[in-house]
């Protein structure tokens, strides 16, 4: 109580003392049990003097109406005169650029007006065993920037039920993401956002839908040319760096005497391969939530022409501490089958929604403001 008090007395020493409270006389106190009676009228005594201080210190200061309990509230004025406020509650803080929870658009994006774009809708679409939740980060960043941004569970990944082992082609796997372009008006268009696997699947759906996609971007991403698998890529990093060889793991639903149906990542090698730079939060979201590789997708050739994939404006986004499709692979593909541009995320492993969610951020909106090509 007497810490109370003191926190409630005027710093200034011309105050006059507070008034001292009378003592009530009580009748209860001169009969049994009066020494606990007059304990309770002691404790009532100490509560009325300390309310008549408390009500004091106010008056002295000006203060009206209800009493104020925040310290910051009520010394903003002394407070002004003698240098910086105090920092509020952390609830009403305002961030800083410091803040690792900032919101990127706040600086990047802070006058962009979404509407005016060739197209404001993105489409997210996942890597080998990643499902749509892998994207919540730049889920989130990219809508508080006013986009509107679809994330595709590929058949038989994330919270799609369908049985990893029974998928039988790309086009089985990819079919959720051409359901949903198939469905997009006529004068719609979106920019679609392959990840790792995910850039084999975007391939696809160029060539199916190229009137439907302004713009493609190959994040980390197998970026193939005709006639190419998924695995004459994956193949090369092999050949490469033998992180990916140690920790893929097949599946043989059909038996050992058939071909594999499926691929899972040992979880001991997880971090190492995909998230060597990843928080530790997200690498356990991770662990949690994978699903195996459908294996005969990753074998499959893609068909891709020049009228329909070719037409299609094509942009690449290399990570630099990438395990999985380490960065000579990648620029190795961006020079067989050149992109309109090629942008870096320094520090990012093969996860970069996760390793640099703000860095992505920037990345995607600078390419989705790139206006749009004009004919000759």
């Amino acid at each position: 109580m007497g810490s109370l008090v003191s926190c409630l007395s005027d710093p200034c020493p011309s105050a006059s003392p507070p008034p001292q409270a009378k003592r009530r006389s009580s009748t209860s106190s001169r009969g049994r049990g009066g020494g606990r009676d007059s304990a309770k009228a002691t404790m009532a005594i100490d509560e009325e003097a300390l309310a008549a201080a408390a009500a004091l210190v106010l008056g002295q200061r000006g203060a009206v109406g209800a009493f104020e309990r925040s310290a910051s509230v009520r010394c903003a004025a002394k407070r002004q005169a003698q240098g910086p406020p105090l920092p509020r509650s952390c609830s009403t803080r305002p961030r800083s650029l410091a803040d690792p929870e900032l919101q990127p658009q706040q600086l990047l994006a802070k006058d962009l007006n979404t509407k005016d774009l060739e197209t404001n809708i993105i489409v997210l679409v996942h890597g080998g065993g990643f499902g749509a939740w892998c994207w919540y980060k730049t889920i989130s960043l990219l809508e508080d920037s006013g986009f509107k941004v679809n994330a595709i569970d590929l058949t038989g990944s994330g919270i799609h039920s369908y049985d990893t082992n029974k998928i039988s082609s790309l086009s089985e796997y990819s079919e959720p993401l051409t359901s949903y372009l198939k469905g997009l008006g006529d004068a719609e268009k979106v920019i679609l956002v392959g990840h790792d696997f995910g850039g084999a699947c975007i391939s696809y759906a160029m060539e199916m839908f190229p009137s439907k996609i302004a713009k493609a971007v190959f994040l980390c991403a197998a970026m193939l040319t005709n006639g190419h698998s998924a695995l004459d890529m994956f193949q090369q990093q092999m050949d490469t760096n033998g992180t990916l060889q140690k920790a893929q793991e097949f599946v043989y639903s059909n038996g050992k005497d058939r071909p594999p149906t499926a691929i899972n990542i040992d979880k001991a090698l997880l971090r190492d391969l995909l998230f060597n730079q990843s928080p530790s939060k997200d690498v356990s979201l991770a662990s949690v939530s994978m699903r195996p590789i459908p294996f005969a997708p990753v074998l499959e050739k893609l068909v891709l022409t020049a009228e329909n994939y070719g037409s299609v404006r094509r942009f690449y986004v290399e990570t630099t501490e990438d395990n999985a499709i380490p960065l000579p692979l990648q620029q190795s593909m961006c020079g067989t089958n050149p992109p309109e541009k090629v942008l870096r995320l320094k520090g990012a492993d093969h996860a970069p929604f996760f390793s640099k969610p703000q860095a992505l951020h920037k990345t995607l909106v600078e390419i989705a403001t790139m206006p749009p090509v004009q004919a000759s």
